[in-house]
C-alpha cells in the first residue's frame, strides 16, 4: 500500500485543477506512476471535469521540461517542498496559457480559485503575479528559453542525448512524436468477431474508425473515447492496444497445440492476442509483480479466455519451471519505455540515465536463462518499446554471438524498419508506439 501524501487529501467534487496539482505534486515529488495516481483520485472530480483533469495532468507532465523552466524564471525564490501542490499549480496555469491558449481571464482566475480549495490562500496572491507577469511578457520570457534543448525539446537533457547519439538523423522526430497525444487504437477478439463487422458496429454508434496496417485485427479510431461506448468492450470483442504492439503475436507463427511462455505478460495485452489466435494452446504467463498479475487476470476474464498464471522472476527458471520445453517464448522485456513516452510523459520525469545499462542486464539475464527453455526449432520473440539501441539491435547481437544455436529469422511481412540485427519502429511511424522487434530460432 503506498504511503500517504499530504498532498492526496480531497473533498467531494473538487475542482479539475485542484485535484490535478495535488496529483502532479505525488507523481513529481514521490516519483510514482501518473497512470496509477490519476486513478485513484479521478473519481473526486465531477464526471463531466475528469476529461480536463486528465489533460491537464498529462500536458503538464509531456511539457515540464519546458515549464519548469518558465516557472523557475517567474519565482522570486523556490517554494517550500510541502508546497508541492502550489508548484504544481504553477505549471497548470502555465500549461493552460502556453499550449492550451485557455482565454487568460479563466486561466489565471481558475487556477487562483484551485490554490482556495487546496486551503492555501496565501498563495492565491503570488500564482495571480507570476500568470499575469508571463502573461504580459510571454514572448520574451519564451524567446529567453528557447535555447535551452531542454525546453525546446520538452525532454530532460539525458534523453535527448540518447536520441541524438543513437538516431542523429530522426531525433527531433522521436522528440516531436513523444510530445503528440497518442492516437486510440483497438483489436478486435477475432474468437468473436472480425475487423469488418466490428467496424460496422462502430459507426453505428457514430465512433469513427478505420482499418489500422498493423495485422487483421487493428483498428484506429479517428479520436480517443470511453471504453464504455465502444460495443461489446466488457464482453470482449476488443481490446485497447497500440498497433505496434499487436504486432508482436504475430512473430511467434502460433500453430495449434504449442505450448507458449509470455515471460513478462502484466497487463496481459499480449497475452489476450495470442489466446485469440489459438486458445486451447497451453499458455504460460508470468508476471514478477502479483498486484499486475491480477491485470492479466482481468483481461483474460473480459475476453472468455484463460492462462496459467505465476508470480515469478522469469529469468529464475529453477523457481517455477516445471522442466517441460516451449514451442514458443514470448520476451516481452523491462526496458525505459522509451518509445512510448507519447503514452507515459512521466517516463521523462521517472527515468535516470543509469537505468538504461540496469535494465539492458535484466534482459540479458532473460534471454539467456529463457533460452535452454526453447525446443529446438522452436521460435523466441524477443521486444521491448524502446528507441535505445543498447536495449535492442546491440542486445540481440551480443546475444547470437553467445549462444551459436541461435538464428534470427527474418519474416516475409517485416513488422517495422529493417536493423542489422532485428526491426525497430521509431515513435510516430505509421502513427505507432516505438517498438523493437526480434525473432530468433533455435537450430
Amino acid at each position: 500500500m503506498p504511503i500517504k501524501s499530504p498532498w492526496v487529501t480531497f473533498l467531494a467534487k473538487a475542482s479539475a485543477r485542484s485535484v490535478a496539482a495535488r496529483v502532479l505534486a505525488v507523481v513529481m515529488a514521490e516519483q510514482r506512476s501518473l497512470t496509477s495516481v490519476l486513478a485513484e483520485h479521478l473519481k473526486q472530480v465531477d464526471e463531466r471535469d475528469r476529461g480536463f483533469c486528465q489533460q491537464l495532468c498529462y500536458g503538464v507532465i509531456r511539457w515540464q521540461p519546458r515549464l519548469t523552466l518558465i516557472a523557475d524564471k517567474l519565482l522570486k525564490k523556490p517554494l517550500k517542498h510541502k508546497d508541492a501542490d502550489i508548484r504544481a499549480l504553477l505549471l497548470i496555469g502555465l500549461y493552460q496559457l502556453r499550449e492550451l491558449k485557455t482565454p487568460p481571464h479563466a486561466a489565471i482566475s481558475e487556477t487562483v480559485n484551485a490554490a482556495k480549495q487546496l486551503g492555501k490562500q496565501w498563495a492565491g496572491g503570488l500564482l495571480n503575479a507570476c500568470l499575469r507577469h508571463y502573461q504580459r511578457q510571454q514572448n520574451e520570457i519564451d524567446a529567453a528559453i528557447e535555447p535551452d534543448q531542454q525546453a525546446a525539446y520538452a525532454h530532460p537533457e539525458w534523453l535527448l542525448a540518447h536520441y541524438q547519439r543513437d538516431w542523429p538523423e530522426h531525433w527531433q522526430q522521436i522528440c516531436e512524436a513523444n510530445n503528440q497525444q497518442p492516437p486510440m487504437m483497438l483489436r478486435v477478439n477475432r474468437q468473436q468477431d472480425d475487423r469488418e463487422h466490428y467496424l460496422q458496429l462502430l459507426a453505428a454508434e457514430a465512433i469513427e474508425a478505420e482499418p489500422l496496417d498493423a495485422g487483421d485485427a487493428a483498428i484506429l479510431l479517428a479520436s480517443p473515447c470511453d471504453v464504455h461506448k465502444l460495443p461489446g468492450f466488457f464482453d470482449g470483442k476488443a481490446s485497447v492496444q497500440d498497433g505496434a504492439a499487436q504486432l508482436v503475436a504475430g512473430l511467434l507463427d502460433i500453430q495449434p497445440g504449442q505450448r507458449i511462455l509470455d515471460a513478462c505478460a502484466a497487463p496481459g495485452g499480449k497475452t489476450g492476442h495470442i489466446l485469440e489466435q489459438a486458445p486451447d494452446n497451453e499458455v504460460i504467463a508470468l508476471d514478477i509483480s502479483d498486484k499486475r498479475l491480477e491485470s492479466i487476470a482481468e483481461n483474460l476474464s473480459r475476453l472468455n479466455l484463460s492462462a496459467s498464471l505465476a508470480a515469478a522472476d522469469a529469468a529464475d527458471t529453477g523457481l517455477w519451471w516445471d522442466g517441460e520445453a516451449f514451442d514458443r517464448i514470448l520476451i516481452d522485456a523491462p526496458c525505459t519505455g522509451s518509445g512510448v513516452i507519447r503514452r507515459h510523459p512521466d517516463i521523462k520525469l521517472h527515468r535516470r540515465p543509469g537505468d538504461v545499462a540496469q535494465l539492458a542486464e535484466t534482459q540479458q539475464q532473460l534471454l539467456d536463462n529463457l533460452w535452454p527453455l526453447l525446443k529446438p526449432g522452436g521460435l523466441m520473440v524477443y521486444t521491448t518499446c524502446s528507441a535505445f539501441k543498447q536495449e535492442n539491435e546491440q542486445q540481440i547481437e551480443a546475444f547470437l554471438q553467445r549462444h551459436p544455436d541461435a538464428g534470427e529469422v527474418r519474416p516475409d511481412r517485416p513488422p517495422a524498419q529493417s536493423r542489422p540485427f532485428g526491426f525497430q519502429r521509431l515513435p510516430g511511424d505509421d502513427v505507432m508506439d516505438g517498438f523493437y522487434y526480434a525473432c530468433l530460432q533455435r537450430r
